[in-house]
């Protein structure tokens, strides 16, 4: 009786919709879609007694009838449910025995007879890809770009008599983004928001709630599916109509124009901004002007000036080629096989015999497609050679691209040695003369392996903080790249050579950076200086000197990732064994700050890399250049492509996608509180993400009269000043005791005289510019508050009289707790002093630890039992003793409260990125 009272006790209080109405359920229809919405359904408690989908096609059965034949669900597989327009009377009376209440048909290609859509008792819901009354018929999504809609999106509706005109259930909608893709939108928002729309509108009919809203007439449109003969791209129209058109016929049919005398096809459209890009030009009929072969793709001008960017042509038998290599397609090397590789050959030649039945011999001359080959069969030719070979990365591209079978060879063959048959990497640099030295800066997004423009083509200017002089155009990202960039990155972590890296090898490739890092110190840390504005001897000690040594350290803990072995009752007679496993996350986001880009970079991707994941990574949009340098060096070092990408833009827009993005497992974020409380909110309605973040600080230090006072002041002065005071843990707030108070103001206010501001690629400089404008207008802003709230501005408080973004060090004395510098970070060179009473250690603890942010703090006595007091009441994650800014890649970092949570650095740190999974084993 026990056991049973507390079973009811647990399915209440674990299982919110035990107690729900349900409804036993017929799935009519087939694809992934209906696999996942049968899978949902069952997993809300409501039965399904029967699904009926497609016959087995080439021996292989529809997604949704190998879910349901695993479950045992009854599943049902006609041809057909009519002939010559009638019910199959066997085929109906099979589907009413399973005694269905509603029909749930997700995505149905077959006709289904009315006595079997009105049958149940609740009758038949249908699941539609657009927006009701618009875009009825079969292809709604491709109308739905093709028109140019700003909204997409989704119906449930009753089914009746009509195409597609049934009541409506429901209905959801998205932003049409200007490069959507039918696949991006499907992918992004039709697929998982259409799954739980059905789950959703099944519930609702259960519990009597579901409504029965008539369509109007009025906008009411219906498209036929496209044909290959009427999708040709008319190409005297604007430049946005052209993209929409390609991109709607993407995949199927296919938008195409006439060049040289053949039809050609046209993949991947994307809008250019801007003037056309420089290319070759290419004669393309019905075009008032040529086509530009790019280094990036075949540009099309409309008629209003504008470029459409298309990546992808196929041409009429079949082969596909980059629109880049439009004017080299023919050119190719081939590579001599192995007798190990000849043998793989012959196994793939038995699988193209098998495709392609219908052919007496696979001859190195057949052609895939001229032998009768179609889209299915590519799919399944890229499967059957990964699955026999080892898993090795082909794409159903590399078959468009390599119609016969000795070109096939060769792609697989450079595929399994990891070539890729890819030229040297092609790198778009800005090129200046400074230093002393040839600075060679990438300037565009770096996504799996390759870098590359902007999707739309727009770019930004970054500024030298020393002049506010523009160094470079920098790639601004949109949400289209940041989705390739996931998308790549889960390829590498999934299905690349990273995956399945032996530790040992993984480190060696962090090392191989971290050397590569090194050798290009002087060239890093002079980027690091005309980009931040950091003092040049301090980046290259600092920015850059740590970054080497993290990577470094972290190389190091690659192959000692370690689970435990756990002893447990044994289930007897039989004994058991309990072990975890430390796993990577898959597919990490990391949004770092401007302050310390190269730094804040290191610090976060090299745990991730040593855990075994893969990352996309967002630059500070003010500071993108050293991550984009580092970019490179990954190629250098034999990262594979996709385990690094590199997305620089905007945080609303890059930061948002990252934070949104279902694929993203974890995001790492060192900023602002306000923007680390919004990413932690965007995780958790996203995909529950893990998340770390590294906040805002407000660090107390407290300088007690029996302190050292010579280094008292030099580290209180470097508390403030380091890094012009752009520092995560600078003392926001130093507590002076009383009796020393006005000679350590002293003390400072002299030794600020003797600093040096100036060019940070000076040697000799000890204080160099703000990072940017908008940052140094409001550290003046700041010292203007501090002033009208009655604290005494003893020195600075203004920008310097010269070029930049230089402010003066400032120091504030007797700031009383109530204000706003009391309380506000200002994350820059201005020191902010207050006094504390002789001996009154409680009462500088409290006020200290009286506020929000808890990240750093430090103290200055030489007792060391005063001082070992302090730090256990000071609420911070890290305690400086006589010291400051000594961090070290050993020793964990982090803070508390709205500081944030999670660690950077030590082993810590790598907790971060892993999972653990416990594995219990019974013999």
């Amino acid at each position: 009786m026990l056991w049973t009272a507390n079973q009811i006790i647990r399915k209440f209080s674990t299982s919110s919709h035990y107690y729900q109405n349900k409804l036993k359920l017929a799935l009519i229809g087939q694809s992934l879609f209906g696999q996942e919405v049968y899978t949902s359904l069952r997993k809300q408690g409501h039965k399904v007694v029967g699904v009926f989908t497609v016959p087995d096609k080439d021996g292989k059965a529809d997604p949704l009838a190998v879910a349901a034949e695993k479950d045992g669900t009854p599943v049902f597989k006609f041809p057909r449910w009519r002939v010559k327009g009638k019910p199959i009377p066997e085929v109906v009376e099979a589907y009413k025995a399973v005694g269905a209440e509603l029909n749930v048909m997700p995505f149905c290609s077959q006709f289904i007879p009315m006595n079997v859509i009105d049958n149940p008792k609740h009758g038949s819901i249908i699941y539609h890809p657009s927006i009701l009354p618009l875009h009825r018929g079969a292809s709604a999504i491709n109308w739905t770009l093709i028109h140019g809609d700003k909204k997409a999106g989704f119906s449930v509706f009753w089914a009746d008599d009509g195409l597609d005109t049934g009541p409506i259930l429901l209905q959801r909608s998205c932003d049409v983004e200007p490069n959507d893709t039918v696949d991006a939108l499907y992918n992004r928002f039709l697929f998982p928001e259409g799954i739980k729309a059905m789950v959703e509108s099944v519930q609702m009919i259960a519990d009597g709630k579901a409504p029965r809203v008539t369509q109007p007439e009025e906008g009411a449109s219906y498209e036929g599916i496209q044909k290959k003969s009427n999708s040709k791209v008319n190409l005297a129209q604007p430049a946005e109509a052209i993209h929409d058109w390609i991109r709607g016929h993407d995949k199927v049919p296919g938008a195409w124009v006439v060049i040289d005398g053949q039809a050609v096809t046209l993949y991947g459209s994307s809008l250019l901004s801007g003037s056309a890009p420089a290319g070759q030009p290419l004669e393309i009929e019905g075009a008032s002007q040529p086509g530009l072969v790019t280094k990036n793709g075949l540009a099309l001008l409309g008629s209003d000036g504008k470029a459409v960017l298309v990546k992808n042509l196929q041409f009429e038998d079949g082969k596909m080629i980059s629109a880049s290599k439009y004017f080299s397609s023919g050119e190719s090397s081939s590579v001599d096989l192995t007798d190990d590789e000849k043998k793989m050959a012959e196994e793939i030649r038995a699988i193209w015999r098998s495709i392609l039945s219908n052919v007496p011999a696979i001859e190195d001359t057949t052609d895939f497609f001229k032998s009768g080959a179609a889209s299915m069969d590519v799919v399944r030719l890229v499967e059957e050679v990964k699955q026999k070979c080892g898993g090795v990365q082909l794409q159903t591209e590399d078959v468009y691209m390599a119609t016969t079978f000795q070109d096939f060879i060769q792609v697989f063959v450079r595929r399994l040695r990891g070539e890729d048959g890819e030229e040297e990497l092609v790198v778009d640099y800005t090129i200046k003369e400074i230093n002393n030295m040839t600075l060679k800066m990438p300037n565009q997004s770096f996504i799996d392996g390759k870098f590359e423009d902007a999707e739309d083509g727009k770019t930004y200017n970054t500024i030298n903080p020393t002049d506010g002089s523009v160094i470079s155009k920098v790639a601004f990202c949109s949400v289209g790249d940041v989705d390739r960039a996931v998308a790549a990155a889960k390829e590498a972590f999934y299905n690349g050579p990273w995956g399945r890296m032996n530790p040992r090898d993984r480190a060696t490739l962090l090392f191989k950076l971290a050397d590569l890092m090194e050798e290009h110190q002087e060239e890093l840390a002079t980027i690091e200086s005309i980009d931040s504005g950091a003092v040049y001897t301090l980046a290259l000690k600092t920015h850059v000197g740590m970054s080497i040594q993290t990577f470094r350290y972290f190389a190091g803990w690659c192959d000692k990732i370690q689970g435990k072995t756990i002893p447990i009752n044994q289930a007897r007679p039989n004994r058991n064994l309990t072990f975890t496993k430390r796993e990577p996350l898959g597919v990490c986001a990391i949004i770092i700050p401007w302050n310390y880009p190269l730094m804040m970079l290191a610090w976060k991707s090299a745990a991730c890399l040593a855990a075994g994941n893969t990352l996309v990574l967002k630059p500070a949009q003010v500071t993108p250049l050293t991550a984009l340098k580092f970019a490179e060096l990954t190629v250098k070092a034999g990262i594979p492509k996709g385990v690094i990408n590199i997305v620089p833009g905007s945080g609303g827009m890059v930061g948002q996608r990252l934070s949104d993005h279902p694929d993203v497992r974890k995001l790492g974020f060192t900023g602002s509180t306000p923007i680390g409380k919004q990413i932690m909110k965007s995780c958790a309605l996203s995909n529950l993400k893990k998340v770390s973040l590294e906040l805002g600080g407000k660090s107390p230090l407290i300088i007690f009269a029996d302190c050292e006072m010579d280094k008292a002041i030099r580290m209180g002065m470097s508390s403030v000043f380091f890094n012009k005071g752009e520092n995560c843990i600078a003392a926001g707030r130093l507590f002076v005791e009383e009796s020393i108070h006005d000679v350590y103001i002293a003390r400072v206010v002299e030794e600020i005289k003797k600093m040096k501001i100036g060019d940070p690629l000076d040697r000799s400089t000890d204080h160099g510019p703000q990072n940017h404008k908008a940052h140094m207008d409001k550290l003046v802003e700041y010292c203007e508050i501090g002033v009208k709230e009655g604290a005494t501005l003893v020195y600075g408080g203004k920008q310097v009289d010269r070029p930049g973004f230089f402010m003066e060090p400032t120091v504030f004395t007797d700031v009383e707790d109530h204000m706003f510098l009391a309380k506000e970070e200002s994350f820059g060179p201005i020191m902010v002093v207050s006094k504390f009473k002789e001996g009154d250690v409680e009462g500088v603890l409290q006020r200290a630890n009286d506020t929000e942010f808890g990240l750093a703090s430090g103290v200055f006595t030489r007792d060391i039992n005063k001082a070992m007091y302090v730090s256990e009441r000071l609420d911070a994650g890290t305690v400086f003793i006589n010291t400051y800014n000594k961090t070290d890649v050993a020793a964990p970092f982090g803070g508390f409260k709205q500081s944030g949570f999670g660690k950077d650095l030590g082993e810590d740190a790598l907790n971060e990125y892993l999972k653990t999974k416990t594995v219990t084993v019974e013999y």
